[in-house]
């Protein structure tokens, strides 16, 4: 029933609640386009796809049936639905169906009843009853109206949240997933540079036994070895980190168990350009501020709406009589209807309070929306600036890899030959280690960035256009 209610509000909300461009360019200056290229097409809610591993699409599933932060924010969408509710039964008229059967003992006592003489007199009676009883507020002036309509987009902002937090897990998880698999290539890659050294190492003690090598040799080939060891330590330390850290947001005991993919995910190579103008309809952050902006205005009309009287209908219907069958009898039927008009006259400005409150927190959900709005263009191009920028520090890191490890194949020969100091083949090794696992990270870095632009955008890319699926909805 909760994912009923969830598409039903996303369904009213995608009717009334994308934020209105003209609205937003009063307090927001909406650039004509991105300072980089940014996606135009429509959003696809799992762009996690896109990094196509099977693995990761499983555990992002599974991290929103488990996360318990995502279960705190549906525990909350399902209040605010249920608040929702409640302010929406105001509107119509309250009945409820009542029975009642009373017996009753009457003393006379001082009256002037003929033969009493000094006797207590009394009187008993029983009354049996059913009736029918309606209640209803006319809302003349909007109030109820008002509250209604408030507490619906509030709902919907809680619905929109609920989706924002589970976008937010999808990239943490995706992250976390990403960082484990980072992690152990680079444990592999100390691991490979360790047992490297150590080959180096036995080497270079064999020919300082013959006499071939100096002491220094043998001295820089053990540190070298021993320092290796030690980042294998530090690599596994890591990696067990990043798999806890992946476990709790499946919701599991962080035992370190769950792992990453054996090589990191590729990239699209290309993001297709687009307008920031879609931005506002893609991400439930904004459709959320837009919402509590909405209904924060609401707010002040209910308030305002409660300084006009208050007109309200009874009205009962049912049937009294001494005998429980008479109940059944058309000649016992009894009735009442009565109107009520209530208006304030002084409440010791309580209701004039309650106005410039709600104004407060109309105007404070406006900059509140004009915050979030500026932020999510920020959030969108520094991915794009970052997208571009690490882009060129992979092409220069893996040139670098490549020629530094041609250049420790290089040194190993010639250090073999008796042409180069252990020093240069050492300084070779570090700066081949240094630019792979460097390598590694800004793929990594890559993977973050493009997750934080699929963050930014509300979701990922599809082939249909956005004016072209909202003209399908509009038909539909």
């Amino acid at each position: 029933m909760r994912w009923v209610a969830v598409l039903l509000l996303a369904l009213l909300s995608s009717c009334s609640s994308a934020p209105k461009r003209a609205e937003l360019s009063k307090s927001v200056p909406v650039p004509a386009e991105w300072t980089s290229p940014a996606p135009t097409n429509a959003v696809l809610e799992n762009w996690w796809s896109y990094l196509g591993d099977a693995d990761l699409t499983a555990l992002i599933e599974e991290a929103f049936r488990q996360n318990h932060d995502l279960k705190i924010a549906a525990a909350r969408m399902d209040a605010a639905l249920a608040q929702s509710q409640i302010a929406g039964a105001d509107i119509y008229p309250r009945a409820n169906v009542s029975f009642d059967s009373a017996r009753r003992q009457q003393n006379f006592v001082g009256l002037p009843i003929p033969g009493a003489g000094d006797r207590v007199l009394t009187s008993r009676s029983t009354t049996h009853g059913v009736a029918l009883n309606l209640s209803w507020e006319l809302d003349l002036w909007g109030r109820v109206r008002a509250g209604r309509q408030a507490a619906l987009t509030e709902a919907q902002a809680s619905t929109n949240d609920f989706r924002a937090a589970q976008q937010s897990l999808a990239a943490q998880t995706a992250k976390a997933w990403i960082a484990a698999t980072e992690a152990g290539r680079q444990l592999d890659l100390a691991r490979d540079t360790a047992k490297n050294y150590s080959t180096t190492a036995q080497q270079v003690r064999t020919r300082y036994e013959r006499g071939i090598r100096p002491p220094l040799d043998l001295r820089l080939s053990l540190a070298s070895e021993s320092g290796a060891k030690a980042l294998v330590a530090q690599r596994e330390r890591e990696l067990q980190s990043a798999q806890r850290q992946l476990e709790i947001l499946l919701g599991r005991y962080p035992s370190a168990k769950q792992g990453g993919a054996k090589e990191l995910p590729k990239l699209q190579k290309e993001i297709p350009a687009g307008l920031p103008s879609e931005l506002l309809d893609r991400r439930p952050d904004l459709v959320a501020a837009e919402r509590r902006m909405a209904g924060a205005n609401t707010r002040v009309q209910e308030a305002r709406a409660a300084l006009f009287p208050r007109i309200a209908l009874t009205t009962t219907g049912g049937r009294s009589s001494s005998e429980l069958s008479d109940l059944l009898s058309n000649q016992f039927n009894v009735w009442a209807l009565a109107a009520n008009v209530a208006q304030p006259i002084f409440e010791g400005g309580r209701l004039r309070g309650n106005i410039k409150l709600a104004q407060a927190r109309a105007r404070e959900a406006s900059e509140s929306f004009a915050a979030t709005t500026l932020r999510a263009f920020s959030e969108v191009e520094n991915a794009l600036a970052s997208e571009e920028l690490l882009t060129r520090r992979e092409i220069d890191l893996a040139e670098a890899t490549e020629q530094s490890t041609a250049a420790v194949r290089l040194a190993e020969q010639r250090y073999n030959a008796g042409l180069e100091d252990f020093v240069t083949l050492l300084e070779a090794q570090r700066r081949a280690l240094e630019s792979e696992s460097q390598l590694l990270s800004v793929r990594r870095l890559r993977l973050d960035n493009r997750i934080d632009l699929h963050l930014a955008l509300g979701g990922g890319f599809h082939n249909n256009n956005i004016s072209d699926s909202a003209d399908a909805n509009r038909d539909r």
